[in-house]
């Protein structure tokens, strides 16, 4: 027992130092970027407003969810708190601005994060459908993943497809050089992440695990997190040359040993920095490597931060 106080202690104190040493960081450098002051009129068509036919794919600062259909994920108040990592539906979450999903399935075809369950995927894939059907040029990076622990469901590539054929770009490593206005009306570029089933093909009209890449860390610490994403996207090649997405999260994980294990109080802890991050890329040379940035508990400042990003680009001042 003693043991455990003391460990618990530590815990403690390490993570007031980790919180104090983002806050300090923030007071010192500020949030200024280039892009910062941007602001999209209607965030439900941010990237009509930057121009489809200036606007390339590889200039796009992606703004992400992490676990993203975990709005009603277990039981309220019960259940929930321990796996929800978002308040919105996938619908709100496109209309606030968010342009890449990030879903877990089981074999059932049913959205879960560990051992919790939730809706359908068919929610998801309608919700996807309404946006689309509402907007005219914004593009979407839907990842969909087996979870760990479970099986692939049957056939589901040929059940995205049926869902999605008229919409999906397909796997092209070209895709990543051109503009917007040279895909439409294609416009989601879906991931397929299965465990055992065979990987997509090249040139089909699903893209394979490699085309996503992250360096996730399991803590919850957040200058701990914040550090390891500057120096691993650092690693990365710009994303002029690169044939790839990279994402960053600007998120921080529950531990079990620690008396906090809900997700919104943890990831609270690092939430905010989402534009010191954004700076501290440009002050440290890797702003040209920042491609998806996602976040738990997504809200428009965040999709600003990344539109913002995005019209530097376009501008030539980033």
């Amino acid at each position: 027992m003693g043991a455990q106080i003391s460990k618990q202690k530590e815990r403690r104190k390490s993570l007031s130092v980790e919180k104090k040493t983002l806050c300090d960081l923030s007071g010192s450098c500020g949030t200024d970027f280039p892009g910062c002051d941007y602001r999209p009129k209607d965030r439900k068509n941010w990237m009509s407003e930057l121009n489809p036919e200036k606007l390339h794919i590889n200039q796009i600062v992606w703004p992400g969810t992490h676990d993203s259909a975990t709005n009603k994920i277990g039981i309220p108040c019960i259940s929930r708190p321990f796996a929800q990592c978002q308040s919105l539906s996938i619908y709100k979450q496109l209309c606030l601005g968010t342009r890449v999903v990030d879903i877990r399935i089981q074999e059932d075809r049913r959205v879960c994060h560990g051992i919790l369950k939730t809706y359908n995927i068919d929610v998801v894939l309608n919700d996807v459908k309404r946006f689309l059907s509402e907007t005219q040029s914004e593009v979407i990076i839907l990842e969909i993943r087996t979870e760990f622990g479970h099986e692939d469901p049957a056939e589901f590539d040929k059940y995205l497809e049926q869902q999605l054929g008229e919409f999906l770009i397909h796997q092209d490593d070209h895709v990543f050089q051109k503009p917007i206005s040279e895909l439409l009306p294609k416009r989601v570029i879906c991931i397929w992440k299965p465990r055992k089933s065979p990987q997509p093909k090249h040139g089909g009209p699903l893209w394979s695990s490699g085309y996503l890449k992250d360096n996730w860390i399991d803590t919850d610490l957040p200058s701990t997190k914040f550090d390891s994403n500057l120096k691993h996207l650092k690693d990365q090649p710009p994303v002029s040359s690169r044939k790839f997405f990279y994402r960053v999260e600007n998120t921080v994980t529950p531990q079990a040993d620690n008396p906090i294990v809900c997700v919104q109080p943890v990831t609270s802890r690092i939430h905010g920095y989402a534009r010191l991050f954004i700076t501290q890329c440009n002050s440290q040379g890797c702003a040209d490597r920042l491609q998806i940035f996602s976040t738990d508990f997504i809200d428009g400042d965040f999709v600003d931060a990344c539109a913002g990003a995005t019209h530097a680009r376009i501008e030539g001042k980033a």
